[in-house]
């Protein structure tokens, strides 16, 4: 190549054509790149002061990622705290409505559903976690949010321990004791016998008429109801002997005989007939006190038996009496029903009375005679009969008990505004932490917020020293082609110049 000569001409066309080529090769790479710092060949200043404002950008993206996880462990303790703070409130409302009632039955069903929703309250604070990170969930379960390169600018955020209610540092919220029931007994007995007083001339006497104007009784002669058969037993606790006088009415027998426990007299005045009716088996004795040797008879004896079925009349206990009225009440004295006692009342009338309010249950024993109670709370079953539930001739002025192992924890008023307390306290608690988180998520939504302004600051920054202008490079590239053209044009006239001398031949 060295032979061949070019004229001055030619060769400087074609410095300018590869010079052209060189810096429109420059320009489409820039447009293909978009930047017009590709190297630190390009500019060295450039490209290292870019690649360091990219770095950084890329690590705050980093960090802004991990704020933007922050962000969602917060947000999942907060919508834990929402639903506890309503859970909380519902408690509240049991508590409230458990005030509102006299029912220990009811109480200790309120009781019953506020142990059930502090347990709910556990586990929705267990089910807070985020990622394995659980802001409601306690020791270990601290949040840092770090918002710089070197974790010198960070937030910590403190968990609580929500999932155990009982914890003083959480919100302190014991189970309430819930109601154990227990069990008593009514025993059905009863027996009766019938006298009638009929006068010599063998008309039947009244309630009026003097006793010893009664056939076969005198006056001085002495009655007493006695505990056994002629011959044995004692004067019947709470009556006395009576010894006739001439003023002595019918009456007064009758009155005598009902100051015994368990123990009913009745007298028909129109058929002269005394009925005694008993728990326990008596005995209307009579001892002749004319006589120079007193013997001792039995006029009337009461033999009582256990009932041994549901269909026996209640009237033919002593414990029981048409007109009697049955309160059953709980500990509380809140009366849950009456049941009055008529001619037709039977067994399995006062069963069915019993049973059928919530949380009690009776039935009766055909073997024994006994009505068993079980109640989930404390219940006595009461009469205005003071013979109710007479045995041995004494009377349980207080009814059938049915006292409950253990009370519930809503059992007395006391006892449920010292629950409500707690539970006010404790929604405090719960605001008061909601605030906190509250606090703590907007700040970090600001810093993130912030970051992703400062990635975009210095991406903006880097592209500045690095990227290219189009417009002006494709104006740069319109013009390297119109020079190129021009260029070509004048290499080819130049050419012309030297073939001028083939003219010649």
């Amino acid at each position: 190549m060295s032979d061949i000569t070019l004229s001055a001409a030619v060769r400087q066309n074609l410095l300018t054509l590869q010079q052209t080529a060189d810096l429109m090769s420059g320009v489409q790479n820039k447009l293909a790149t978009g930047k017009k710092v590709n190297s630190a060949l390009d500019n060295p200043n450039s490209f290292f002061t870019a690649s360091g404002l990219t770095y950084r950008a890329n690590d705050l993206n980093t960090l802004l990622d991990d704020m933007g996880q922050v962000v969602q462990t917060m947000k999942a303790a907060d919508q834990g705290i929402t639903s506890i703070t309503k859970l909380v409130e519902t408690a509240k409302a049991k508590a409230n409505q458990a005030l509102q009632t006299q029912s220990q039955y009811e109480r200790a069903q309120y009781a019953k559903q506020y142990n059930d929703l502090m347990k709910q309250i556990e586990d929705v604070a267990k089910d807070s976690s985020y990622k394995g990170k659980n802001l409601l969930g306690g020791e270990g379960n601290d949040l840092t949010a770090i918002f710089n390169e070197d974790n010198t600018s960070k937030l910590t955020v403190s968990a609580v321990d929500y999932t155990d209610t009982t914890l003083t540092a959480g919100l302190n919220l014991t189970d309430l004791q819930e109601a154990k029931g227990g069990a008593s007994s009514l025993q059905i007995e009863g027996g009766k016998a019938t006298i009638t007083f009929t006068n010599a001339s063998g008309n039947t006497l009244t309630s009026g008429s003097l006793i010893s104007d009664a056939t076969s009784l005198d006056v001085n002669d002495v009655l007493q109801l006695r505990t056994a058969a002629t011959g044995g037993g004692s004067l019947v606790s709470g009556t006395s002997a009576i010894t006739i006088g001439a003023n002595t009415t019918v009456q007064n027998v009758v009155d005598e005989i009902n100051k015994a426990a368990g123990v009913r007299a009745e007298f028909d005045e129109k058929t002269g007939t005394l009925t005694i009716t008993s728990n326990d088996n008596v005995y209307l004795r009579n001892t002749d006190g004319g006589a120079a040797t007193p013997v001792p008879a039995d006029l009337a004896s009461v033999t009582a038996n256990n009932y041994t079925a549901t269909s026996q009349l209640l009237m033919n206990s002593g414990s029981f009496n048409v007109g009697d009225t049955l309160t059953l009440e709980d500990g509380n004295g809140y009366e849950l029903g009456s049941l009055e006692i008529g001619k037709t009342t039977t067994v399995e009338d006062l069963v069915d009375f019993i049973k059928d309010f919530n949380g009690v249950n009776a039935s009766f024993n055909t073997s024994t005679g006994k009505i068993t109670i079980e109640s989930d709370v404390s219940l006595v079953l009461k009469s205005d009969n003071r013979d109710f539930n007479a045995a041995a001739f004494t009377a349980d002025t207080d009814g059938v008990n049915v006292v409950a192992q253990q009370e519930s924890g809503f059992a007395t008023d006391a006892a449920i505004n010292k629950t409500i307390d707690k539970l006010n306290t404790a929604l405090s608690n719960l605001r008061a932490q909601a605030s906190e988180f509250g606090t703590n998520l907007s700040t970090v939504e600001i810093r993130q917020d912030y970051t992703k302004k400062m990635i975009n600051t210095l991406q903006e920054g880097a592209g500045k020293l690095t990227l290219a202008d189009t417009n002006q490079e494709g104006a740069n590239l319109l013009a390297l082609q119109t020079r190129q053209q021009l260029a070509s044009t004048s290499l080819s006239f130049a050419s012309q110049a030297d073939q001028t001398v083939l003219s010649l031949f």
